[in-house]
């Protein structure tokens, strides 16, 4: 378990720690072009890994997945570490990618293994959930302080010893069950592909839509989407050994399950993403003041998984702890809405902290319950399944938020220039305000700041009403995300009673 543990932080740490770097890789390696894959390389791999290395680890056992996951993710932190271009480093981040799909696909399928008892399970997943919050939380300050003193490259080789103390756990101490099959299983290598350009062609789709709407080339990556979608379905109704088991979408209960999942990514990853973008660009805080001010939400992740492990035992009905948590996530958007310059501080701190709180309530149940619903044959790609829809509801989220804002905040800022400034100048000022990076970013502001003045503008009024705007724009996306949770609170209701009966799923035969 401290290995998984350990595999959890590298995941956590390695999303945050290296978001810090961002403007310095860009400084010392350009290649502008590549900013945007430095993200999206690694979502692609590790979106499109995660289902097809959690079926596979229900058939052939989970421990050389686990194990070659960590190779695969230390070496990759390694070519990130000493990249020479940026497109070199894109691509060791998709390797990167590919190693934390498959982490995530079997690592966290490994726990019913040694814990067949749900309400062990329950207690035990506080040490990935401890793991995460500590990941999460000291990610954005150790990014810093590394970047600041080492420079950008340590932020990846900071992997390097984290990654070898959970290989060295897990390589010595973790089992290898391995479930027995009648005859000779048959990989399904077709319903792979399908499903990996299917999602790949989904998450191309959600990132570009936004930015430049339903052009051609869009509208191509959409039809691909669909109709490698349809030729998956159709593949695995026939496959012996299917990679995602059709039989798991007639069970209704899983198919809630999934739902939920995706709206937890939902809220999750927008309240992650926006909530520093408000009191960055919105309140004018430092990035090391905004990341202190969002810890709360991390480290109440940890601390919610520990107060569940104490609440879900005693519950004659499990299920009623998703309604608590989501609760909890409607509170902490609605208090991030009404959250304004002038607020107290500790009305976002206790919003944040009631949403990391309700995600630690959500997270690590619906993977149990999932698991418990599913069974020891279908173990690996359910808790995959799970990991996959909160990682497409994230992308979905933060698409849709994002498009909001943006497009909120533009034509705010469109519509006070054109009071202000008169027609005529309105265009030239709107193209140089309209980016909310401009509020972030010092450099870029002062540059503003001197040519408004030159023109004869108030610069810093003109700031201070973007800030406005901006903070308006954020409210009005987090509210679309409290809709989401609303569904998702609604939703809950469908999962009818459950036990976590310590006798539903015998432990597999230890090879």
């Amino acid at each position: 378990m401290l290995g998984i543990g350990l595999v959890n932080m590298l995941v956590a740490l390695d999303q945050t720690v290296v978001s810090t770097a961002l403007p310095s890789i860009l400084s010392e390696l350009q290649g502008f072009e590549y900013y945007a894959w430095m993200a999206s390389a690694y979502l692609l791999a590790s979106v499109v890994t995660v289902p097809v290395f959690g079926r596979l680890g229900d058939y052939f056992g989970r421990k050389p997945f686990v194990v070659a996951a960590i190779v695969t993710f230390t070496v990759a932190s390694v070519l990130c570490g000493i990249a020479p271009s940026m497109l070199s480093l894109v691509i060791a981040r998709g390797l990167q990618g590919v190693g934390g799909g498959m982490m995530v696909g079997t690592a966290f399928a490994s726990i019913p293994d040694l814990f067949p008892d749900p309400r062990a399970r329950v207690r035990w997943q506080v040490v990935l959930a401890g793991a995460y919050g500590i990941g999460t939380a000291a990610g954005p300050s150790l990014g810093g302080f590394l970047c600041e003193h080492y420079g950008w490259r340590s932020t990846f080789l900071v992997n390097l010893p984290v990654g070898l103390a959970g290989l060295y756990c897990v390589w010595r101490y973790l089992p290898f069950f391995r479930r027995a099959h009648e005859g000779k299983v048959r990989i399904d290598w077709l319903g792979a592909a399908l499903l990996t350009v299917a999602l790949a062609c989904l998450q191309m789709c959600v990132e570009n839509v936004p930015r430049s709407g339903l052009n051609t080339g869009n509208l191509v990556l959409l039809a691909v989407t669909v109709i490698s979608a349809v030729a998956f379905v159709a593949c695995e109704r026939r496959a012996l050994h299917p990679i995602v088991p059709l039989s798991l979408f007639a069970n209704g209960k899983l198919v809630v399950l999934f739902t939920l999942s995706t709206l937890a990514g939902v809220s999750m990853f927008s309240l992650i993403f926006f909530a520093p973008l408000l009191l960055q660009g919105g309140f004018g805080m430092s990035p090391q003041q905004a990341g202190l001010l969002a810890t709360p939400l991390p480290v109440c992740i940890a601390g919610g998984s520990l107060l569940n492990t104490k609440i879900i035992v005693r519950l004659k009905k499990p299920a009623a702890i998703l309604s608590a948590g989501f609760t909890l996530l409607l509170i902490a958007t609605i208090g991030v809405a009404m959250t304004y310059r002038y607020t107290p501080l500790v009305v976002l701190e206790v919003a944040l902290a009631c949403g990391g709180v309700g995600l630690g309530f959500v997270l690590n149940n619906m993977n149990i319950f999932g698991q418990e619903i599913a069974g020891r044959s279908n173990l690996g790609i359910t808790t995959a399944l799970m990991q996959s829809t909160r990682m497409v509801g994230g992308m979905i989220g933060t698409a849709a938020v994002g498009t909001i804002v943006a497009r909120s905040y533009a034509s705010g800022v469109a519509d006070a220039l054109g009071n202000l400034t008169g027609a005529a100048n309105a265009a030239h000022w709107t193209t140089r305000l309209s980016d909310p990076q401009v509020l972030v970013d010092a450099g870029t502001r002062a540059t503003l700041l001197t040519d408004l003045a030159q023109a004869g503008f108030d610069g810093p009024q003109l700031l201070g009403m973007s800030r406005q705007l901006l903070v308006a724009s954020i409210h009005t996306g987090v509210l679309f995300v409290a809709v989401a949770i609303t569904a998702a609170i609604l939703l809950v209701r469908k999962i009818p009673d459950m036990t976590l009966n310590a006798k539903a799923m015998p432990a597999p035969p230890l090879d």
